[in-house]
Order: C-alpha cells, then structure tokens, then sequence
C-alpha cells in the first residue's frame, strides 16, 4: 500500500533504504529519490554507466522449505524470495564496484547502482528517476539471462470482466470464485464455492474429473454447499508452459459441472473453448509470433468473483515485431459475443537491440572472453527495466541450463 516516502509500499522501501545503508557503509555516495528509487555511485566524469536491480518482490506464496524472508543458506543455495529476482544480483553488483573501487581500476565514467522498487507492478519509478537524473550513456539489468538479452516482447495486462445473473434460491449456483496472486505468476491454487441440491453428486463429478483430466481437485461438503479445491505449479508469467495453471482446471472443471445456470454455462464454456489450458491464445485468434522473438504467450493469472462480476487478470507477452495497437485488436476480436470486456489495460512495448548494436557486441564479447563460452543472444518474454531505461540492456545473472527459480 502506497504511504508518504513510500510510493510502493513499506516493504520495498525498507529494502530500498537498507541497501542504501550497505552502501554507505562499503563507502559509496548514495542518493534516495523519494522513495522511488535510490542509489550507489562510485568514480568522476560527467558521464555514467549503470547497473539496474529492483529490491521488490512477486507475493511470497506457500510450501517454502525455508522462510520465504529469512535469506537462509543451506547447500550452497540462498533461500528468499527475491534471492534471484532480483535482490542476489543487486548486493553482488554493488559487491563487484567494490572490488573494482578496491583493486583501483581505473574509470573513465561515473558507475551507478540503481535499486528500484516497483518493477514487478509497472516500473513507474523509471520515468520518475529520468525526470530527475539524465539516462546513462549505457547500462545493463542484471535480472535476465546470459549471454545477453536483445529483445524483449511487449506486455499487455489487464482484465477480462463480465457481469453474472444473481442466482436463485434452491438452485445450483457458483457463490464464490478466486485464485492466483498477480498476472506474471501461473497460479498455483484457486477455488470454488458452489450451492447444489444434490452435493454428494457433485462431489462424485469432481472427484471423476480430476480422475479423468489429470487436475489435483479436491472437493468438501459444507451444508448445501461444496467448496472445490485446485491445485497447480507456479511459473513465470512469461513461460505459462512451464507451470500447470489451476484456475484453467477450475474454470475446467465448471464447464463440466452438471446444472449450472445459464448465465454461468455460456460464460466457461467460452472459457474452455477459446482459452481452455491453451498458453499461446491460439484459439482466441492472437496466437502471433515471428523468427526473433518467437510466439506470444497467455497468462490467466488471476480469478476473482465479486457481487456476480468475475473478473480474470491475463498478461500477454507479444512478438517484437508487432504493435500493441494490433494485439489489441485481435483480442477484442476474439473476445467479440462473449460477453467479457476489458478493463485495467496496462502495457509496455517491445525492446529491441539489433545484434551488431555497440552494447550488445560489447556485452557479448565480455561474456565470451570471461567464460568461453560461444551462445547466442537471447529473445525472451520477461519483462526488465531495460524497457524503460534507455541505453539498456539485460545480462544475466542467470546462465543457460541453470534452474530458473524466479517467481
């Protein structure tokens, strides 16, 4: 919740003002723009470079091993959420100015670490940062993958709302509806409370669905009303094939829910026919890709019903070489008769860097000298501050084959 000196909310600000106080303390000249964005400075010159972390985090979740704050270390790993995205990477960058400050490399530009805290929620604190710092002459995120990330795919998020018939008494009716944490995470749970004249009946379809389509549902009698439980795999936003989406097997598993009003029945049968367990919008008509960046991706993240409005947050990551403009279209279009509306619509546009630009062959040839190894740049779905600050490229910190453990 936003507060005065803390626009994103007392826990990235707390972040943001300890790593400043680490910096101060490894004897670096800080700065804190209003709670936005803060950082770390080292060397002379008109002139700079810069190193973008951001210090918020995705929610936390459940069914950690280790507490999801305590950055406890066990077998050689640092357990946290933010331990890779993006907090790691922020302390071992301002660790690493230190290392080159103290080893007395010389500089010919002023090197800057940037800890935000926001770029999980739309990165604002970019464009506030630009209104009062001019933007580094060339920079890198360390929150993407090695060798180097040219191109990023644009970003829609927003939700697909629609107004529900109330239901009547005596009959079967969905009471309740939720699931998810944020857009960007596949969601891990979600559930349904549903009124039945006949609960066992409905409890047996459940429990021969799941059986059937290979979801973890679980159902429970409560009076006249049955509350199903699904259960997935959280992923990255921008790889929903990575995860098993647990609203999808909700929204499922209601399409095959005997005697559910009309209203309700047309509204997930649209849902299972045009978005199903789908992850690339095929069937929505917005499948789009191109030989850069590859295919679009489709995340339902998010599932709320409040006073007989469901509301569905999806993120979208399109193709480098189409425009918003277009996506948008084709998703109104494939939305047409449905009922659903759009409402919320946030996006950023694609990045991207031609594969001989300076800082990329720069980056590049850095890597391949410091590790021999010969990969490509890469084409990604995530979303990093490279976007919003120009100049700017993301590098590392994760390298090809590694486990992928943010969100």
């Amino acid at each position: 919740m936003p507060l005065p000196g803390a626009p994103h909310g007392e826990g990235p600000t707390g972040a943001l003002l300890c790593a400043l106080r680490i910096a101060n303390q490894l004897g670096f000249a800080t700065r804190n723009l209003d709670g936005y964005i803060g950082y770390a400075e080292w060397g002379q010159g008109p002139e700079y470079v810069a190193v973008l972390s951001h210090l918020d985090v995705v929610p936390e979740g459940d069914r950690w091993t280790h507490p999801p704050y305590g950055g406890e270390c066990s077998d050689g790993k640092i357990y946290g959420r933010g331990a890779m995205d993006n907090k790691g990477p922020a302390m071992a960058s301002l660790f690493a100015l230190k290392a080159i400050r103290d080893a007395g490399v010389p500089l010919t530009r002023r090197v800057r670490i940037l800890f935000g805290t926001g770029e999980e929620t739309g990165s604002e604190e970019i464009p506030y940062y630009l209104q009062h710092e001019p933007p580094p002459v060339a920079g890198f995120t360390p929150d993407g993958w090695y060798p180097l990330v040219f191109a990023e795919k644009g970003i829609l998020i927003g939700k697909l709302v629609r107004d529900l018939n109330a239901s009547v008494e005596g009959e079967t009716a969905v009471l309740s509806l939720s699931g998810g944490q944020v857009s960007n995470i596949v969601p891990d749970w979600a559930q349904v409370q549903v009124r039945s004249p006949d609960p066992s009946r409905l409890i047996e379809c459940c429990h021969r669905f799941a059986h059937q389509r290979g979801f973890e549902l679980s159902a429970k009698q409560e009076g006249d009303h049955v509350r199903v439980h699904a259960v997935g795999a959280a992923a990255h936003g921008s790889k929903p094939e990575q995860g098993r989406n647990a609203i999808r097997a909700m929204i499922a598993f209601l399409a095959a829910c005997p005697a559910l009003p009309d209203d309700w029945r047309r509204t997930v049968t649209f849902l299972e026919k045009k978005i199903g367990l789908e992850t690339d919008g095929r069937s929505l008509g917005i499948a789009l890709e191109d030989p850069i960046s590859g295919k679009l991706s489709f995340n339902l993240g998010t599932a709320q019903l409040v006073d007989h409005r469901l509301q569905l947050t999806i993120n979208l990551r399109w193709p480098v070489t189409y425009t918003y403009s277009q996506v948008l279209s084709l998703l109104e279009n494939g939305l047409s008769g449905s009922g659903f509306v759009l409402e919320e619509l946030q996006h950023q546009e694609p990045l991207y860097y031609p594969t001989d630009y300076p800082l990329v062959t720069t980056l590049l040839s850095i890597y391949r000298e410091q590790t021999g190894r010969n990969e490509p740049p890469l084409a990604v779905g995530g979303g990093t501050y490279a976007k919003e600050m120009p100049n700017t490229v993301a590098f590392g910190p994760v390298f090809l084959g590694e486990p992928e453990t943010e969100h």
